[in-house]
């Protein structure tokens, strides 16, 4: 699934494309990928345009003329792109937004998961209470030190799938979960109340600055993900720990092991993250 970084190369991908564009009309090849029903959804666009394009954690938010938004999640396979007009629609193609100056803004997705929905701006978070419900940015600004010692410090679940929560912060998947405790030398089974308060304001700080090098690497292209432009991201050249199980740690040289964690693939170095003693008594008890 795209996380933030990747969700945020589409954004600057189609903003730089289509911000500004008028929309002449619409299909639906795939009527569950939309709210309203198809028709409502086509007829409400007829003519807006696409004034700027924002982003809410994994959420990208097409804001229209006339104060209409549609949230878009890409889910696990998403794509936009933009096409001349009359090229060949391919297999995958759910979507397609007809532009007034010839060009196609088309939606891909083979698996047919992602969602889009026409909302009043301002509305979002109501009509989308998974969106209201997001924690802040992982941004200097808005996730503070003291916003996650409250939260650390409330929650015994262990940290990996605190992570993974989009309530505690927003845009965080497995990939960037597993890069940003290696680089805090945080195992992901340690409970979330038991990190200290270094620890998290390590953490913290590894959380900003990894996301914001994966955006400026264009995302991770792990499986299928690519831009706005049809391009792979750069950022999987740059990853320590993710999709490395059996490699050696790039700081001690231990090999990279995979276990699952909440039903996730997750990667750390046994040296560089040791198990904290209550996980490791409970693995020595099973």
């Amino acid at each position: 699934m795209p996380e933030l970084p990747e969700v945020e190369t589409v954004r600057r991908g189609l903003t730089s494309l289509v911000a500004g564009a008028t929309i002449d009309h619409v299909d639906v090849f795939y009527r569950k990928m939309v709210t309203p029903d198809a028709e409502v959804f086509t007829a409400e666009l007829i003519g807006r345009k696409i004034e700027r394009i924002d982003r809410r954690g994994k959420y990208l938010l097409f804001r229209f003329s006339g104060d209409l938004t549609m949230v878009s999640h890409l889910r696990m396979e998403g794509k936009y792109d933009v096409q001349p007009k009359g090229s060949p629609v391919i297999k995958h193609t759910h979507v397609i937004f007809y532009l007034t100056d010839g060009r196609e803004l088309r939606y891909n997705d083979t698996r047919k998961f992602g969602r889009m929905r026409l909302v009043p701006t301002g509305d979002e978070a109501a009509a989308l209470p998974s969106l209201g419900k997001l924690g802040p940015e992982p941004t200097d600004n808005t996730l503070t030190l003291a916003y996650m010692q409250r939260i650390f410090g409330k929650s015994h679940k262990v940290v990996k799938p605190f992570l993974l929560d989009q309530s505690k912060i927003a845009g965080l998947g497995n990939i960037y979960v597993d890069e940003v405790l290696w680089l805090s030398k945080i195992n992901p089974l340690t409970p979330a109340d038991e990190l200290s308060a270094d620890q998290l304001a390590t953490l913290r700080r590894n959380i900003i600055d990894e996301l914001a090098q994966a955006i400026k690497g264009h995302g991770t292209t792990v499986h299928s993900f690519s831009t706005a432009f049809g391009e792979a991201g750069q950022f999987q050249n740059h990853l320590h720990v993710y999709g490395r199980e059996g490699e050696p740690c790039e700081r001690c040289g231990t090999e990279i092991v995979k276990i699952k964690v909440a039903q996730r693939g997750t990667h750390y170095c046994p040296h560089c993250q040791p198990v904290p003693l209550e996980a490791l008594e409970a693995l020595t008890d099973d």
